[in-house]
């Protein structure tokens, strides 16, 4: 014997394991954050006619930046709308997994839900007075004719002798509009194959405004910043 005090050595303490969430509970988290981010950040949509060739083409897919609040002419923007423009939703469903699957989608902002979204140039804002044509068959707003280099296959003109004075009157034609308050006035840059506010003016003399249908402020859903898929096509929006 030494007279030296031995002290056995403690056990390592083994680490211990992180308890897992539930698998469904991880989910859960994965869609709420997702679906705050859609709410409120940025929400992707795809591009389902060709009203907006050649800027965006069927299948495309693009960012909408919900941050962004301030709309301009010129700005390609997304807005909401039930099945016509007039209407905030969708007709209720018969079926309920339709109803369910919309539900879910309004929530989480991924698949189908109880609204249409539909995406537009912004042309004319509240209070301008929107027309076509010039004497070289432009929009003018505000008797100020616009330059869209953005525009394709727009509707037959020639000055003349098929323009806004002739018999027969160039469908692209349409009588002065006056936006309304908080309402914007909005056209496809494929003129020729595009439903937009002037649809039903076009070729018209008369109208004033009731002929159109406008697209309340409070529905658009933001303009659109980028797209991101096809990938050989990802890149910002030209305004």
């Amino acid at each position: 014997m030494t007279g030296v005090d031995t002290v056995a050595a403690e056990p390592t303490p083994r680490p211990r394991r992180r308890r897992r969430l539930p698998w469904f509970f991880e989910v859960l988290v994965v869609l709420v954050a997702v679906a705050l981010v859609q709410a409120f950040v940025a929400k992707p949509f795809g591009v389902p006619s060709q009203s907006m060739e050649d800027t965006l083409h069927i299948g495309d897919r693009i960012l909408v930046n919900r941050l962004d609040e301030h709309v301009d002419r010129g700005d390609v923007v997304v807005f909401g709308h039930g099945a016509t423009w007039q209407e905030r939703r969708l007709p209720a469903s018969g079926n309920p997994f339709v109803r369910a699957a919309r539900a879910v989608g309004d929530v989480v902002g991924i698949g189908p839900s109880n609204t249409a979204y539909t995406v537009k140039r912004v042309i004319g804002l509240p209070g301008e007075r929107v027309a076509c044509c010039s004497v070289d068959g432009r929009v003018t707003v505000d008797d100020q004719p616009l330059s869209e280099p953005y525009v394709v296959e727009d509707l037959p003109f020639t000055a003349g002798s098929l323009d806004c004075s002739s018999s027969p009157r160039s469908t692209r034609c349409f009588p002065e509009i006056t936006v309304p308050k908080e309402n914007l006035l909005v056209l496809g840059d494929h003129r020729s194959q595009s439903a937009d506010s002037v649809l039903g003016c076009r070729g018209s003399t008369e109208g004033g405004g009731e002929c159109a249908r406008f697209v309340p402020m409070d529905r658009v859903v933001g303009p659109v910043v980028l797209r991101f898929w096809p990938p050989g096509d990802v890149g910002g929006i030209r305004h």
